[in-house]
Formats: structure tokens, sequence, C-alpha cells
């Protein structure tokens, strides 16, 4: 005899699930109340091709939340009774408000059928629902129906038979919710992993939602586990706490925003009505702002709005910034004594350091106006639009949160970005996107990118940063192609685009994500940026220079000492060659002197260049003998046709650990460039004068940073999401095409004539 399976009818009051219910079971009905309740409890037994089946009609819902008797008994039964699968039965003439209760289903993982009952009534309404697509878009069937009757009914028995045969196991679906419930859902679920009652039991991906949203019933059972319950607690209430000052709404208010999102999205592809009704105001205006024509071209403005609001605004606080570090590294060398310990100070701390800090305004400009995008809505209106372009590439619509994330639009991280890609369910898509995260431009690159462009951009900042926006997602999207077609090769799944309602953001809100974002900056500058500064210092520092170099660079100096000494009329003021600085005081007085005064004059001003050259000479054989200065230079066989110098080679082994280690490693080498006597200068500056720098070759270096290995946090990452191979696939890909796309911008710039 087979195995008798169980099928549970739900849905929302008035959708008809009574009515399909009787039409199914007839008179094999069974009717109680529920254990310890009395709600009334329906089932019956009937045998459909040989197969026992035992339907059990729940009681009418909204939502799986804890808020009424009836949702308490549906939810109890689900996860109690664990039915074989769940036909939801969704009222096609109100579906928007319908598929609620079906997202709460998704969430929770259960095998589920949609029945999209009453077409007749959606029908007569002018509207056309596209079935085929909804099934796609949710990746569940969905069987039309018309239940008072008998249309479709066959059809939908023998789909739910055949689910409930195949014994799915209960896969929760992700859905996006924002950065900050996404956080506070990871950060839960891996507590409730810990307690094999929690996961055995439930997905924990569930118990992690209901948490955040206050479901009562499941926050009892979690105080169970006291450790574990009074963590979970604490990352509620920080969630909560920072939603409520950023949004003005609670946790549970946000979520169901974001479930409510995610079915517009659906609804918007799915639904098409003859006659509109009343929209409400974010239908309107996305008439105009997801325009098929207009909606391009404003995200376009936007975008470059954004970089000229940056750039602007941030000019004269970073030039400030800048001035203040020069001041501190002044300061601090006239303090400390010539030697190894004021090395490190300035050059290893404050010139590397600095260099990173010095665009902190810069930064704060760029992540208070994303944070106006982020919580107007804006963000999920790109997405929106851009799943058109993505699809051509063969990535998934939703995998363009995941790149805005970690930089699409600047600023980002792709580390999180990574994690977003748990949304994606084709595995291939989802490693085509991890893949090419790297791509676009993080927080972390954006300093180097504004040093650069400020050294050799200055005309046209706000110009550069959206074309090389724009080409980060070119890159992007054709190495997807390349790996869609080649290593992942496979179909494409629909897509779904959470949008939610347009909010006004507040000013405090914003002020709370820019802070946010910079101190996780300023945090990583003060600490990682720091010590990996600090090892880079030591590595471009020592061995140092042997006795008989030093000796060397010694004799050369007093060889220049004793040829002014030798100077007719120097004696008289100067009687050795350590007291050569004291002809300063006689500098401007012999200038406006006799013909022999002004030759004593220019006698001191070879010297003094001599020194100079001797003691930049001195520092670079230094740096050149470095251990660092070893590596850079065994690279440049490999980076000379890119136009890269020894020091810039030492930058980018150090950005393998963190992007933002380039600027304080070049603000260090070109440091310890520097002759002693020079005045200190931003590295914008000091590239500027250097020999071998120019618009070409700062272009090629940007080219060849964005496009090149992802950071070692990131690499781990994707790691964790996928595996080693994936990982060390990540960073020797990259890195190919970073050199084959830099070599290919770099000599077709000399071959126009550009950096010659």
């Amino acid at each position: 005899m087979a195995e008798k399976i169980k099928i549970a009818l739900a849905g929302n009051p008035n959708s008809g699930k009574t009515t399909v219910f009787n039409n199914i079971t007839g008179t094999r009905q069974h009717v109680g109340n529920w254990p310890g309740v009395t709600v009334e409890k329906k089932s019956g037994l009937i045998k459909y091709k040989g197969t026992e089946i035992e339907i059990v009609d729940l009681p009418g819902i909204y939502s799986l939340t804890a808020y009424s008797i009836e949702e308490i008994v549906a939810r109890n039964f689900l996860i109690e009774e664990k039915p074989d699968v769940v036909v939801d039965i969704v009222d096609a003439s109100n579906l928007e408000r319908n598929l609620y209760l079906a997202v709460q289903f998704l969430e929770l993982g259960i095998p589920l059928i949609i029945a999209l009952n009453m077409v007749d009534v959606s029908d007569a309404r002018g509207i056309t629902i596209d079935v085929k697509k909804l099934s796609e878009m949710l990746d569940v069937p969905v069987i039309p129906t018309v239940a008072r009757s008998n249309k479709g009914l066959k059809e939908l028995l023998g789909q739910a038979v055949k689910v409930a045969t195949e014994k799915r196991e209960w896969k929760p679906v992700n859905i996006c919710y924002g950065g900050d419930i996404i956080s506070g859902i990871d950060d839960i679920e891996k507590l409730l992993e810990k307690n094999d009652t929690y996961s055995g039991k439930y997905p924990p991906s569930w118990l992690a939602i209901k948490c955040l949203e206050g479901d009562q019933p499941i926050l009892d059972m979690i105080k169970g586990d006291e450790m574990i319950g009074q963590a979970c607690f604490k990352i509620r209430e920080k969630i909560n706490k920072h939603i409520l000052a950023t949004l003005d709404q609670d946790a549970e208010s946000l979520i169901s925003d974001y479930r409510y999102g995610y079915i517009v999205g659906i609804t918007k592809e799915v639904v098409k009505r003859e006659r509109e009704s009343r929209l409400y105001l974010s239908d309107k205006i996305d008439r105009v702002l997801t325009n098929r024509i207009l909606g391009p071209i404003i995200m376009l403005l936007v975008l470059y709005g954004i970089y000229e609001f940056t750039f602007r605004g941030s000019e004269a606080p970073v030039t400030w910034f800048e001035r203040f570090f020069e001041l501190v590294s002044t300061i601090v060398s006239s303090i400390l004594p010539e030697g190894i310990f004021r090395s490190l100070i300035v050059s290893g701390i404050i010139d590397g350091v600095g260099s990173v800090l010095s665009f902190v305004p810069l930064l704060m400009f760029m992540f208070f106006a994303i944070a106006i995008l982020e919580d107007s809505g804006y963000i999920a209106r790109i997405a929106y639009m851009m799943d058109r372009i993505l699809s051509w590439f063969g990535l998934h619509g939703s995998s363009v949160m995941a790149l805005i994330v970690s930089g699409g639009i600047a600023g980002g991280c792709a580390v999180p970005g990574v994690m977003a890609t748990r949304t994606l369910r084709s595995s291939k898509e989802r490693i085509a996107t991890m893949l090419v995260l790297p791509f676009m431009n993080c927080g972390a690159k954006l300093p180097v990118f504004a040093m650069l462009i400020a050294a050799f951009f200055a005309k046209n900042e706000a110009m550069i940063m959206f074309l090389l926006t724009l080409l980060s997602w070119g890159f992007a999207l054709v190495a997807a192609k390349i790996l869609r077609i080649t290593v992942l090769k496979g179909a494409k799944t629909p897509f779904v685009m959470e949008l939610p309602p347009y909010r006004l953001p507040t000013f405090k809100g914003l002020l709370i994500h820019t802070w946010e974002r910079t101190w996780m900056y300023i945090k990583k500058a003060g600490t990682v940026i720091l010590a990996i500064s600090i090892l880079l210092w030591i590595m471009m520092t020592f061995p140092g220079l042997s006795k008989e170099e030093i000796n060397s660079f010694k004799d050369r100096k007093g060889a220049l000492i004793q040829e002014f000494l030798s100077t007719p009329g120097v004696n008289k003021i100067v009687k050795t060659g350590e007291g050569i600085n004291s002809f300063d005081k006689y500098y401007d007085i012999y200038t406006r002197g006799s013909e022999r005064k002004k030759e004593i004059v220019r006698a001191y001003d070879r010297v003094k260049k001599g020194i100079d050259k001797i003691d930049f000479d001195e520092q670079g054989a230094a740096l050149e003998g470095s251990f660092a200065g070893i590596v850079g230079k065994a690279l440049t066989a490999i980076t000379s046709p890119l136009g890269f110098e020894y020091r810039v080679n030492i930058a980018l082994v150090g950005g393998f650990a963190a992007k933002e280690v380039i600027l304080s490693t070049l603000g260090t080498a070109y440091s310890l460039g520097e002759g002693v006597s020079e005045e200190p200068e931003p590295l914008s500056v000091r590239l500027q004068k250097e020999p071998g720098w120019n618009q070409l070759t700062a272009f090629t270096l940007i080219i060849f940073m964005m496009l090149y290995v992802p950071c070692f946090v990131t690499v781990i990452v994707i790691k964790k999401e996928s595996s080693w191979r994936w990982a060390l696939f990540a960073i020797f890909y990259s890195l190919v095409s970073a050199y084959v796309v830099a070599l290919v911008v770099h000599q077709a710039g000399l071959f126009l004539g550009v950096g010659v």
C-alpha cells in the first residue's frame, strides 16, 4: 500500500479555501476543534490514483506571525506536523495582498504550491496574470483555479501529490530585507545554530526573522537557553534601536515593508491591468524614475550629481586635512632627532596613515549622498532598471544589489556584497556574481582614485570618477558574460526585485549612516592600515645600507663641503663642515653684497643642492636595497610595460591585504625618497614632480587597481561562501584581467602619444 501523504490548505479569509476543501474532499470530512482551542479543525481522507491523502484545512490567516489564535494554530501545525506540501489558496483578483502569506511560507521553507483561485473574477476586472512567469519568480508551481466550478482542481491535486511524493527538504528562501536586518538575521542565526533543539526543529533563518519581528512565542522559547537568549535579545535591541534612529520605524515594520516590496516587484512583472486603478504616490513617481527611456537618463544624471557633490563639497576639507598632516609631520621632524625613530614616526605612520585619513572628508560626502539614495528607496529602483542590462550578460537580476553594495556607485565593500549573493537561487549565477564583485569601486579604492584624480585630472574630477564607475560596471559585466559562457555555463533563473515605498530621509538618519561608514574607515586606518603601514615601513627601511655605502655617500658630501670651504672668503665665516649651516644667517646679506660675496652665495647654493641630491640618492638606494625594494624591483620585469616603477609595485603588493594600504604605502615610499631639507608635501604633489608619472601612468594604475586581486578578507569570504577553488580562481583571473587590460590601456596611450 502506498504511503499516506498529508496536504495542508492555507490562505487568507475569503480566498476560496473552504470551497477548494469541500470540492476536493466532498462528504469525507471530519470536523472538530484543534487541541486546546475552540478553533474549528477540518480534515478529510481521500484517495487519488491509488495514493491515500489526508487534507487538512487550516484556519484562514493573513500571516504566520502569532497575533491571533488562528495564526498560532496554523503555524504550530506546520512546524509540528510538517505536512508534505502546503497549498496556498490565493485570490487572483487581490494578488498583491494575498501573496504576503505566500512570502512567509517561502521564508519558512515548506514545500509550497500556489492555487491561483478566482481567475474568472480577475479576468472580469481586466486583470491578466502571467501564471508561468509567476511560477518562475516564486520558484513554486502555480495552478489557476475556479474552485466553485471545480476548474483546475484536478490539476491542483495532481501537482500537490507530485510535490508531496518528492519529499522535498524544507529550504527557506532568502529575501533581501536591507543591510541592517540581514546582519541581524545572520548574527542571530549563528547563535541559534549552536542549539540543536532550535536548529533541528525550526529553520534558523526563520527563527531569526521572528526574533527581530518580536514574535512573543518565539522570544519566550529562545529564553529557555539563557545564554543564547540574552545574546539574541541584545542583537534585536541593537538592530531595533539603530533602525528607529535612522528610519523612524521598528524592525517588524521594516521587514513587512520589504516583504511587500518583494511582492510589488513580482506583481509589476506578472500582472497587467486593462483599466489602471488609482496609483499610489510611489507608483506615480516610479512611472517617471523607472521609465524605460527617462529612467536610465535620470539615473546617470543622479550618479554624476553625486560625484560633483562629493568632489566639490570635499575639496576644501581635504586640503585642510592634508595641511594638518603636513604640519604634524613638520613639527615632529623638528622635535625628533634625525634617525630611524623619526623615520618610523614621520614616514611610516604620519605620511602612511595620514595619506589615508586625508580623504576622510571626501568619503563622508560620498557616504552622505549614497545614504540619501538608500534611505529614500531610490537604490532599489536603480537595481530594478539594471536588471534589464544584467540579464544580457548572464547575471541574475538580484546580483545588482550585491554589485551596488560592493561599490557599484562607489564607497561600498565587496565583503557584504559577497554575502548578499545568498539570495540567488542558482549556484552558477551566485558564483559568477561573487567573482565580479571585486571589480566595483569599493570605499577602499576610492581614496587612491581620488588622490590620483586630484594629482593628474584636477579639472575634471567628477567626470573622471563618473567614467570610472561606468568602466567598473563594464568590466564586471563583460567578465560575467565570459564566465557564464565558459566555466559557469548554465540556464538563467527569473528575477524578483523588491521595490520598497519611497521615504523622505531624516537628516538624523543620514548623519548616522554617514558616520557609521566613515567611522569604520577611520577604525580600519587606525588599526589594520596602521599595522600594515608599519610593517611595510620596516620592509622598506631594512636591512639598510652597508657601512661601505654609507661612507661612500658621506665622502661625496664631504667633497662638496670641502669645495665650499675652499671658496675665497668662506673660511672667515665657516670654519668646519659641521658648521656649514651657520652660513644661513649671512645668506640674505651676502646676496645683496659684492660680487665676491654673491659668488659665496652661489657656491653655497650648489653645495646645498648637491647635498640634497646625495641625500635623495642615499635614501633611494636604501629603499631599493630594502626587503620591499628587492621585491618591487624584481616585479618591474613584469610591470614595466604598464609604466609602473618599483615603488608602485611595493604598494600593489601591500594592496593584497587591503586596498587602503596602497595609498599609505605610496605615501611612505615617496616620503622615504624626499630630501631631508624638503618641506612635507601632499602625496598628489609629490607624484606630479616624479619622473615617469603622468596622466597615462595614473590612469593605468587606476584601471589595474580596479581589476586586480580582491582584498584578503574578500577572498576569505568568497571561500566561505563557495570553496577554496573559487577563491583562488578569483585571485588568478582578476590578476590576469587587470594586467591584460592595463597593458592595453598603457600601450595604446603610448601609441597615441599620451604618455610621451
